[in-house]
C-alpha cells in the first residue's frame, strides 16, 4: 500500500513539473513512465526543450517553483545550470530533463527509454 502512495505522490509531481514547464513555454514536452521497467532509475522522467539557455534556465526555475510552492519540496539534486545546455532537476521519484534543442536531439533521451510508456503534452 505504501508504494501505492508513492506512485500516487510521482504522479502528481510530474504533473506539477509539466505545469511548470508549459508557464515558460518549453517545447516538446513528454513524460515517460517508467514505473513498469524493471531497470528504472526513477517513476517518471518529464523531459522538454528550449532554444535559448535563458529559456532553459528559467523553465527551470518555474518548475522548481511550482513544486515548492505546492509540496514543499525541493529537487534532491540538480545539475547544468552553470552553461543550462541540459539542466536536470532530480526528485527522485521524477526527474526533470531540460534541454537545449540541439542538445535534446544529439542525446536521445527518450531513445533510450524507448519502452517507457510516453505522454506527450502541448505548450501553452
Amino acid at each position: 500500500m505504501v508504494k501505492k502512495k508513492n506512485e500516487n505522490l510521482s504522479t502528481y509531481l510530474s504533473e506539477i513539473a509539466v505545469q511548470g514547464i508549459q508557464e515558460k513555454k518549453g517545447n516538446d514536452i513528454v513524460r515517460l513512465d517508467l514505473r513498469e521497467l524493471g531497470s528504472s532509475v526513477s517513476d517518471y522522467f518529464v523531459i522538454c526543450n528550449a532554444d535559448s539557455s535563458t529559456q532553459v534556465k528559467a523553465i527551470a526555475d518555474s518548475v522548481e517553483d511550482e513544486i515548492y510552492k505546492l509540496t514543499k519540496t525541493n529537487p534532491w539534486r540538480k545539475e547544468g545550470f552553470d552553461n543550462a545546455e541540459w539542466i536536470i532537476l532530480d526528485y527522485l521519484d521524477i526527474v526533470v530533463h531540460i534541454f537545449r534543442t540541439e542538445k535534446r536531439d544529439f542525446y536521445g533521451i527518450e531513445d533510450l527509454w524507448g519502452d517507457a510508456e510516453t505522454t506527450s503534452y502541448k505548450s501553452a
